[in-house]
């Protein structure tokens, strides 16, 4: 009877290990082939041919830019219309902007290699403190909760939106295989969007596997712009009143509205 009852336990515990490696397994499993778009221009809007675009975000309505550059590094307030900067708060020339989000009543500005993070007054564009980070700074979008960073690896970063601390990491990948350089990030219906620094496609990412759910190919766009040298594609923004979803480059004379086609 005890024999009995050491084999039936055994069995059990193997049954629930065997399912267990299968879960795992099929939880780590890379996701298929992305789903391939392109797309049309629905809207172009004129764009400071001197901002060295690193942030792009639409918050109610209201363009915000942040810009790159030593000596050139600014946050901006925009007209969508005709492009006129209508704010500006230049940074010190040590720092090299990149990336912004509108996080509440804040706007959070990362910096490329300082490891230092700003954070502004939506409205008054007023410097209320800074904060620390150990990696290099790219792009910065959130989900609501988190903020979400990239600095340049295949890497996306979940912080605390009051401390900045990293509460989970996330590592983006094309069907198993890493997809490094991301940089400008916005959170779209519950997606990630992020340019790849030199790239002409923007990935769609899960926020919760890293894979890769869909790439936009965007080679029609920089063919309209002079994309030589660092004049690259990068800069998203969405309108999530309108549902309409924008795109630019650094030193483009445009900023484009466009819509999303399947391939």
């Amino acid at each position: 009877m005890k024999k009995w009852h050491l084999a039936s336990i055994l069995t059990t515990a193997t049954i629930l290990v065997l399912s267990l490696t299968v879960y795992i397994l099929l939880s780590n499993k890379p996701a298929g082939k992305p789903t391939q778009y392109t797309c049309t221009v629905v809207n172009e809007f004129p764009h400071d041919t001197n901002a060295f675009t690193q942030g792009l975000v639409i918050d109610n309505g209201v363009l915000y830019e942040g810009t790159g550059l030593n000596g050139h590094s600014s946050l901006r307030r925009v007209d969508l219309e005709t492009g006129e900067v209508l704010q500006l708060y230049n940074l010190s020339n040590e720092f090299f902007g990149e990336g912004i989000t509108v996080f509440g009543d804040k706007i959070i500005q990362l910096t490329w290699l300082s490891h230092k993070g700003f954070v502004y007054n939506k409205n008054s564009f007023e410097l209320i403190r800074n904060f620390n980070y150990t990696t290099e700074g790219w792009g910065i979008t959130h989900n609501g909760t988190h903020l979400i960073m990239s600095d340049g690896s295949a890497n996306l970063y979940f912080l605390n939106p009051e401390t900045f601390e990293r509460v989970g990491q996330i590592s983006v990948n094309d069907a198993g295989s890493p997809v490094i350089e991301l940089n400008e990030l916005e959170y779209i219906k519950g997606e990630i969007y992020a340019n790849v620094w030199h790239g002409k496609k923007v990935a769609v990412i899960n926020p919760q596997t890293g894979n890769v759910r869909a790439w936009i190919d965007l080679t029609s766009i920089v063919a309209l712009e002079d994309a030589s040298g660092d004049r690259v594609l990068n800069g998203i923004a969405y309108n999530a009143d309108e549902d309409r979803l924008f795109v630019t480059g650094k030193m483009w004379a445009h900023l484009y509205e466009i819509q999303l086609v399947p391939r």
